[in-house]
């Protein structure tokens, strides 16, 4: 198949990793007859499907358009739980000087090193969710490329078409993207791409306070960034419990950490490097100055692509697939799990939910 462009930095560890999860040299297989199960995404919840019906001896097909492995691997868990460690271990060493380490107050954090630590990090486990061990080692057709439902009963990658008992639609979610005027031109950052900074922002704006939104703000600022939170709602993790959220915002103000609830973003402008954000406070405009901007706001279902309505599939596009109790969709033969049909998307959600799939399905 044809070289698939990622946005990677050229590094010996992201070819690494593309070699474990897109491998360019990858050939999809002639598909069987009719597959007892095909699973399309291959993220978290799509990885435990397929793994869990081959395991029970079904005919299964993985089906995935971008790296296998998903966001947790790729943009999420793991890229991000790297960063934390080392936004912590610097804080952690600011710290110590009670426990009698003396001049941890001057040290200088490397973020180039922090990313590039980040990198082999997430290639060396990348193998776990290769092509190579679901194909060799677990029985799994692998397919590279963008699926979609051509009937009730088929999906197509490409020219071929593998027909199915049932389907499991577990294509994840994506950064939703605000309406805010000037965003797109100006250019910003989402959990897909900073982890692809190899430099630090000086300042850093941040809309949301969502988790990704709070996990980003207190990694960059211990690592040296002057981090800002812009959020509409007024605290920090509007879905958590609001004893937790108070805490945390605490910690935040004490670590230098700039927090602005109740805003409206109205207008983002680029004057050379600079991004200047109007927001709305409390009835006065404002403006804030910032090098980068990452935004954080929420997630966006992937269904665009998929031809759910050629599979009687009904979704609706800001809440994804519609499922009931059993996760099964509006077509009896194709289920979902993930982020795709979660209102909870976190990976130990999508986990779970693809067991039940697993045992509803087959």
């Amino acid at each position: 198949m044809s070289q698939q462009s990622f946005d990677l930095p050229a590094s010996e560890s992201n070819q690494a990793l593309l070699d474990n999860v897109h491998p360019h040299d990858w050939k999809n297989p002639k598909p069987a007859p009719c597959y007892n199960l095909v699973v399309i995404g291959g993220g978290p919840a799509g990885l435990v499907t397929a793994a869990g019906a081959a395991g029970l001896g079904a005919k299964v097909a993985l089906i995935e358009r971008s790296l296998l492995g998903g966001d947790c691997l790729n943009q999420g868990c793991v890229p991000s739980k790297c960063l934390i460690r080392s936004g912590r271990a610097i804080h952690d060493a600011r710290q110590a000087s009670p426990l009698g380490l003396r001049g941890a107050t001057d040290l200088v954090p490397d973020f180039a090193a922090a990313m590039a630590r980040l990198q082999r990090i997430r290639a060396e486990l990348s193998d776990h969710d290769s092509a190579r061990r679901f194909s060799e080692e677990l029985g799994i057709d692998v397919f590279l490329g963008q699926g979609h439902f051509a009937g009730p009963d088929r999906l197509q990658v490409g020219e071929q078409v593998l027909t199915f008992k049932k389907a499991a639609i577990c294509t994840g979610a994506r950064a939703a993207t605000p309406s805010i005027s000037g965003l797109e031109e100006t250019g910003f950052l989402t959990n897909e791409t900073v982890f692809s900074l190899n430099e630090l922002p000086p300042r850093l704006a941040i809309l949301g306070a969502g988790p990704i939104g709070c996990e980003m703000a207190q990694a960059f600022a211990r690592l040296g960034s002057q981090v800002t939170i812009l959020e509409h709602r007024p605290r920090l993790l509007p879905r958590e419990d609001q004893d937790a959220a108070a805490i945390l915002q605490q910690t935040f103000a004490a670590e230098g950490i700039q927090l602005h609830f109740n805003v409206r973003t109205k207008q983002v402008e680029k004057q050379g490097t600079d991004h200047t954000i109007t927001y709305e406070d409390n009835g006065h405009t404002r403006q804030l100055v910032v090098d980068q901007i990452l935004v954080g706001v929420g997630r966006a279902p992937n269904i665009e692509g998929l031809d759910l309505e050629k599979a009687d599939v009904e979704y609706h596009p800001k809440t994804g697939v519609k499922v009931n109790d059993r996760l099964q969709t509006s077509n009896s033969r194709i289920f979902a799990a993930g982020d795709v049909c979660s209102l909870y998307k976190f990976t130990h959600t999508a986990d779970a939910q693809a067991r039940i799939v697993i045992a509803n399905a087959l």
